[in-house]
């Protein structure tokens, strides 16, 4: 299938995808803890006739069962040198079921091994790992590529990134979210899409996560921003369990099919099913949605949009001005160039920090300076960075090698700054932040050097912006520098980035400058530097690069919005002066006040310099409970949960050798953790097995697809307090309850705590759990309520 192919196929009308092939298979005789891809394999006449019953159903594409036949999921079953064979041969079964009736897409998915900083896994590892499945699946014949169920955005830039260097077939990509309609590493349903659309994906959307009667919000947050169709494909409800103790879900067919109608209403034209649907449901949804368009695409014209993997920036041309952080710039800074050069990020981290505080609404990242690898920095920074902000990012850099590395890795669309019409470099810098779908700014520098006049300026921006288009780059995609020069050297610079900037704001392009650059080699910069930018905002700058902390200019530039009456201006304006001495301390772009309990960290360093030995157990609590507390607010976020939890086991090794143990003293409470049988996900539960230990606990981990027997085992020879349990999958949730059994068949005094992403609390009380944790933040809360009772 040609991407033209693809877009006439989801024009003007709904689009059908296939159901759960899962739990149909388990109900088919697929018996639980096998590998599922070789099953499918001894046992095709099954699996082809469940797709078969697809097909008649109404779906336009059906998903070949690649799902975890990666090399690393294959591994578990040691059949990683067998992925050739069992790729190419599932595809034919899809092929076979298919008859040319409907479309054969391959299925990617995680791998189940969590990219750095959560997990071990580096970026360019994993996309090599999809690559290779990928060519496997092209080679194999399918009609384009669905990567899916997908809790991680980077991971799935990396399936896309990896799509796009193996082949040109259409790709789909679909995330799962949680209750608070953010996925667990904390990406937001606008974010996504921004950021896999600018990447080159021809279908965003949610599969799994829960029923579609709670999906309608993030549908409709998706279809807000979106330029390319919508997914939806929910599971059947809520997973309950019958008399009998078997699994089911609460929607039946119809009603699976009425509530679907409203998120077609609300912008999903691209539908099916997930967990607990099948054929029959298919039936039903077409049939009810039989008559129906999809809902049309938003005008975005005139919208621009970047985004971090985390939170997502939108502008027009006259919303308020934007400050666009430039501390993070080793240029006359020794302090910071000596840090890089030893590899210290200290002054990285409070930059970061401090020009978030202070209003900052992009910060531009730079590391280019002498003594140093550039490229192996950059990336260093930014993950560094990456972790102590949910800023989107513009990357600043000369050098192509070091673009193309930063804008590969960077979770999300970032700000190229920038790309000049010097033919050396134009071209090349153009096809990076084509393939990563960057958004741009353009210097109007050309071979020649500085514009004359404003003729010769406009002239070079139009050598940019034709060869931009040629790449598929519109008005939306493009900021424009307004090449400011100092009135020292030349007298009329500044009438002329003003012309420049009313040209631009005329002709719909969006403008940026480097503004301190105008009154270098002057006394008293501040009031030049100040006056500049209240004339520019006036001529319609969007936003430009400079120090945030400093106050004169902020003030400057919120009062000018203010008296020009932009939308938000004058609550914005207000804001800020509500809550400082004409000294911002705490303020977003939108002008909303962001409430963080602070945290005294030389309250620690007391405590260990006095030998406070009473307090600093408290004072620590206190500082792990404000980690908890943040990740709870949704101001932290997973890889931030991590990086505390990290920390937190590096102190504790630096501490450890020096400690005597008492021969009086306590042992820690021990939890015995594993996934049950059947089920080998394990990102969950490995994140809860951290948090515990981080938290004093002594966890034994069992594991993944184990017994239980092995779990009632080692909570006997361990003298287990408490046992956790997680699954994955609403296939061995049922595992659950035959822990719980068999623990009172045992005698077994410890609690039990379950959780996983299909459990519930009213499925935790139904099985007879003693405590259900949602997420491994609050599993600590759990276990520490489950010991006190």
């Amino acid at each position: 299938m040609t991407k033209k192919e693809f877009i006439d196929l989801v024009k003007n009308k709904i689009v059908y995808l296939d159901g759960d092939t899962g739990s149909n298979l388990f109900k088919r005789g697929m018996p639980g803890g096998v590998c599922p891809e070789t099953w499918i394999l001894e046992n095709p006449d099954i699996f082809v006739g469940l797709q078969e019953e697809y097909v008649e159903a109404g779906s336009n594409i059906i998903l070949a069962p690649t799902f975890t036949a990666n090399r690393i999921k294959l591994a578990e079953y040691g059949l990683e040198e067998d992925i050739v064979r069992i790729n190419k041969d599932l595809v034919a079964l899809s092929k076979r079921a298919a008859k040319d009736k409907a479309y054969v897409s391959a299925d990617i998915s995680m791998t189940g091994v969590s990219l750095e900083p959560v997990g071990p896994m580096k970026f360019e590892e994993l996309v090599d790992i999809y690559k290779e499945q990928i060519k496997i699946l092209v080679d194999a014949g399918v009609d384009l590529i669905d990567i899916e169920t997908m809790m991680s955005l980077q991971e799935t830039r990396a399936a896309l990134i990896a799509a796009k260097e193996v082949c040109d077939l259409p790709v789909m990509c679909t995330l799962t979210f949680a209750e608070d309609g953010r996925t667990i590493f904390g990406t937001d349903p606008k974010t996504s899409v921004i950021t896999l659309q600018s990447l080159g994906a021809m279908a965003v959307g949610v599969n799994c996560s829960t029923g579609p009667d709670r999906l309608i919000s993030i549908i409709e947050d998706m279809h807000s921003v979106a330029t390319v169709p919508i997914i939806a494909k929910p599971n059947a409800g809520m997973p309950l369990l019958d008399k009998d103790g078997n699994t089911f879900y609460s929607m039946l067919e119809d009603e699976f099919a009425l509530k679907m109608t409203k998120l077609v209403q609300a912008g999903a034209s691209i539908v099916g099913g997930c967990c607990g649907t099948s054929p029959t449901y298919i039936a039903a949804l077409k049939k009810g949605l039989e008559g129906a368009l999809p809902k049309p695409l938003n005008d975005l014209s005139g919208k621009r949009f970047l985004s971090s993997e985390r939170k997502s920036l939108e502008f027009r041309l006259d919303d308020p001005f934007m400050v666009v952080g430039e501390r993070i710039n080793p240029t006359g800074k020794k302090a910071l160039q000596a840090e890089l050069r030893e590899g210290k990020l200290e002054l990285i981290e409070k930059f970061t920090e401090e020009q978030e505080q202070k209003g900052a609404s992009i910060l531009d990242v730079n590391v280019g300076m002498g003594g140093i690898d550039e490229k192996e920095t950059m990336l260093k920074v930014l993950d560094d960075v990456l972790l102590h902000t949910c800023l989107p990012l513009s990357i600043d850099t000369s050098s192509c090698e070091v673009l193309e590395a930063a804008l590969r890795k960077y979770p999300g669309r970032a700000l190229v700054n920038s790309v000049s019409a010097e033919s050396e470099v134009m071209d090349k810098k153009l096809d990076i932040a084509q393939k990563y779908g960057a958004m741009i700014i353009i210097l109007p520098l050309s071979d020649s050097g500085l514009p004359k006049n404003l003729d010769e300026k406009i002239a070079n921006l139009n050598t940019v912006v034709d060869a931009a288009s040629k790449r598929g780059f519109i008005k939306e995609d493009i900021v424009i520098d307004g090449l400011v020069s100092t009135i020292g050297a030349c007298p009329d610079a500044a009438n002329e980035v003003l012309e420049t900037i009313k040209y631009c704001k005329e002709n719909g392009y969006a403008t940026t400058c480097g503004l301190s650059n105008i009154s270098f080699g002057l006394p008293q910069r501040p009031f030049v530097n100040t006056a500049f930018l209240t004339m520019a905002i006036m001529q319609g700058l969007s936003m430009a690069i400079l120090n945030p902390s400093q106050d004169l200019l902020i003030n400057a530039a919120f009062a000018s919005d203010l008296l020009l009456n932009k939308e938000g201006a004058s609550l914005r304006y207000i804001d800020r002066m509500n809550n400082n001495e004409f000294s911002i301390t705490s303020s977003t772009q939108g002008g909303a006040k962001e409430e963080t309990k602070a945290f005294d960290k030389d309250i620690l360093f007391e405590d260990v310099l006095k030998g406070n030995r009473s307090s600093i157990l408290n004072h620590t609590s206190e500082a792990l409970d404000e980690v908890g507390k943040l990740f709870n607010e949704g101001k932290y976020f997973l890889p931030q949960l991590i990086s505390s939890a990290e920390t937190m086991k590096d102190a504790i090794g630096v501490i450890e050798p020096l400690m005597l143990k008492s021969e009086d003293s306590q042992d820690m409470p021990v939890i015995v953790m594993a996934t049950v049988k059947g089920d080998i996900h394990d990102i969950g539960k490995n994140l809860v097995v951290m948090m515990l230990k981080n938290h004093g606990f002594k966890v034994i981990d069992l594991g993944k697809d184990v017994p239980k027997e092995d779990i009632i085992e080692a909570a006997i020879k361990n003298n287990a307090q408490i046992i956790g349990l997680s699954a994955l999958m609403t296939t061995t949730m049922e595992q659950m309850k035959e822990v719980i059994i068999y623990a009172k068949e045992m005698n077994v005094k410890a609690k039990i705590m379950v959780g996983g992403a299909v459990i519930t609390e009213d499925y935790a009380k139904e099985i007879g759990a003693d405590g259900y944790s949602k997420d491994a933040a609050e599993a600590v809360v759990v276990a520490k309520k489950m010991l006190a009772n």
